[in-house]
């Protein structure tokens, strides 16, 4: 009969047809269709460490006639954090497995603009955990890509918890878990991104020997991969921000202009699926942010009013940290006024769609507002601002 255990392994890796698995070795399609043969006859040295290795199983148990065991590859995760199961609970894994995996990493990532925060994290972390379980039993591309799916779910979970927890030292754990994946995957672009997240947390600390850092091995990784415009804008508009909160508002912008050349320019590569939280228009809502930071009143007014019209409707926690900005901008130009209502427009956004880094913004106009906190609109905003649920959560942070 048939070598049916070699065909097996090699759909369960991820090579669906005999010349996928004969591509990946760098061998003829015919010696594979022999080894999955009656009679398969015994691969040379150095092919079969190669076939062990991409399949993740031995020669006996890959159907071969051998006196001894070859021995595996089985990289060791718990050194680096990631076998959070003991993998003997996963038992085997059908030929679908990295597509199912990635299918719920992918809903996840759609569900981020629409689920409260606290409603999506556990499940995006129990996901997480379930890769870990999987991956030590995968092998060849369905290894991989379960380990880039598992470095998504992991860059998720880190985004949750530093712009929606503002929980800054689990999410450094989290995106340090995201980055070990990404090297079980060698995804250099995913790496990249990852990297560019760290450098938030330092950044947001004032600390930008830290942050600068992190950005340069973001650009190193993304120089290894086919990188987008909009990636490598994105990586830009990462600097600005932590530039801009460090205290250098004027490198900020310079980087943001180059940030915008970029994507004038193009590229012949696409954007990476899980970049769905960047586009021009979000360039321009850091531009605005950094505009306000410099000093530049009436452009970063302009601005974000313009980023504020081109937002799409599914866009809401972009649109509570614009509106928060708009009345940084007014606080800024002496109009309590006019800051008070764009503050209020952000509450009222925030109540349809919990952001932290929504939350942040309107805080800081308050406390930009002291010297007119006796004044009727200041203290029509300290009554939606101090309700019961907000005053709880700002005094536990």
């Amino acid at each position: 009969m048939p070598n049916t255990r070699l065909k097996s392994a090699r759909v369960a890796a991820g090579y669906h047809s005999q010349q996928a698995l004969a591509d990946a070795l760098r061998v003829g399609v015919r010696q594979v269709r022999r080894w999955e043969s009656d009679q398969p006859p015994m691969p040379g040295p150095e092919v079969a460490q190669s076939l062990a290795r991409l399949l993740g199983q031995d020669l006996a148990a890959l159907g071969f006639r051998v006196d001894g065991a070859f021995p595996a590859r089985r990289p060791v995760l718990a050194a680096v954090g990631l076998a959070a199961v003991p993998t003997q609970a996963v038992g085997v894994q059908p030929p679908t497995a990295a597509d199912d995996f990635e299918a719920v990493t992918r809903s996840h990532r759609h569900l981020y603009w629409s689920v409260a925060p606290a409603t999506l994290h556990p499940a995006v972390i129990a996901h997480a955990t379930l890769g870990c379980a999987l991956l030590p039993e995968a092998a060849g591309q369905t290894r991989q890509r379960i380990a880039a799916a598992l470095a998504e779910t992991y860059l998720l979970g880190g985004r949750i918890e530093f712009f929606d927890m503002r929980d800054a030292d689990r999410a450094q754990q989290t995106l340090l878990r995201a980055l070990q994946a990404a090297g079980e995957a060698d995804d250099p672009l995913l790496g990249a991104g990852i990297l560019a997240h760290m450098a938030f947390i330092p950044a947001w600390a004032g600390d930008r020997e830290a942050a600068v850092e992190r950005i340069v091995a973001a650009r190193t990784y993304v120089r290894r991969g086919p990188a987008s415009a909009e990636l490598l804008a994105w990586l830009d508009a990462v600097e600005a921000e932590c530039e801009t909160r460090c205290g250098h508002p004027r490198t900020a912008l310079h980087l943001i202009g180059h940030a915008e050349d970029v994507l004038a320019n193009g590229s012949d590569h696409d954007s990476p699926a899980w970049l769905d939280w960047f586009s021009a228009v979000r360039l321009a809502a850091f531009k605005g942010n950094t505009q306000l930071k410099a000093g530049h009143l009436p452009q970063a007014r302009a601005t974000l009013l313009g980023v504020l019209d081109a937002l799409g409707p599914a866009e809401e926690k972009q649109q509570a940290v614009v509106l928060g900005d708009l009345a940084a901008v007014e606080a800024a130009a002496g109009d309590s006024d006019a800051a008070c209502l764009y503050a209020l427009r952000a509450l009222d956004q925030l109540e349809r769609t919990w952001y932290a880094m929504g939350m942040d913004r309107v805080r800081e106009v308050r406390r930009a507002l002291a010297p007119h906190q006796h004044e009727r609109c200041v203290r029509e905003l300290d009554d939606r601002l101090y309700g019961w649920a907000t005053t709880v959560s700002a005094l536990a942070r």
